[in-house]
């Protein structure tokens, strides 16, 4: 009889801008091939240098609509006037071949997901000061100033919540991040629901007496 696969964990990663998520994410995959990342639907134009199911998934704002009569998502959300959303189906199917999956959500997009997939795992990512993240935000070099207001504005928002994630990292050097972030990962793996589906046998054989 062929043993059955164990389920996935679904992350939730949220972190205002400028916390460098984005960043922190990618060397996560580099570093853990057992980790896979959903990449969301838009409606937005496609921009140079963009793949079509690399960095999105880009679909029109009909097909998308159809999408959510349909419950195609996990969540989704409005920004700006396009709309961007999660595949309710690959998360779901790629968990149950025992892939870990990540989710690079805001606040709103994780409680959303926390109502259809409870037992997922929320990480909040921060920087280490206000003025850390204005710095951050700055040195971009690619925002006017009246941006930077709004996304300091808006991180002031999302910080907020962050108490509804399970964990919360700080980057304030990324090497540590990174490892913070890695370590989350491998301790869901030593749980002992995980364990016992892959070492149940082990169990029971040293439970025995002898």
């Amino acid at each position: 009889m062929s043993q059955a696969v164990e389920q996935g964990t679904l992350y939730v990663i949220s972190a205002p801008s400028g916390a460098g998520k984005t960043s922190l994410v990618a060397e996560m995959l580099r570093s853990d091939e057992k980790l896979g990342v959903s990449v969301s639907h838009t409606t937005r134009p496609k921009r140079e240098g963009e793949q079509h199911g690399v960095n999105y998934h880009f679909v029109s704002r009909e097909e998308f609509e159809a999408m959510i009569g349909r419950g195609d998502f996990l969540e989704h959300a409005d920004v700006f006037g396009n709309y961007y959303g999660t595949s309710q189906v690959w998360v779901r199917e790629t968990l149950a071949m025992g892939r870990d999956v990540i989710l690079e959500i805001d606040w709103q997009g994780a409680e959303q997901v926390r109502r259809l997939i409870p037992e997922c795992v929320g990480i909040f990512i921060v920087p280490p000061s206000a003025d850390v993240l204005r710095e951050r935000l700055i040195g971009r070099g690619t925002d006017a100033p009246e941006v930077v207001e709004r996304r300091l504005t808006e991180a002031s928002d999302e910080c907020s919540h962050a108490l509804e994630f399970d964990y919360l990292v700080v980057n304030d050097h990324f090497d540590e991040a990174l490892a913070d972030l890695l370590a989350i990962v491998r301790a869901q793996r030593l749980r002992m629901t995980a364990q016992q589906d892959r070492h149940g046998g082990l169990l029971a054989q040293l439970s025995q007496r002898r």
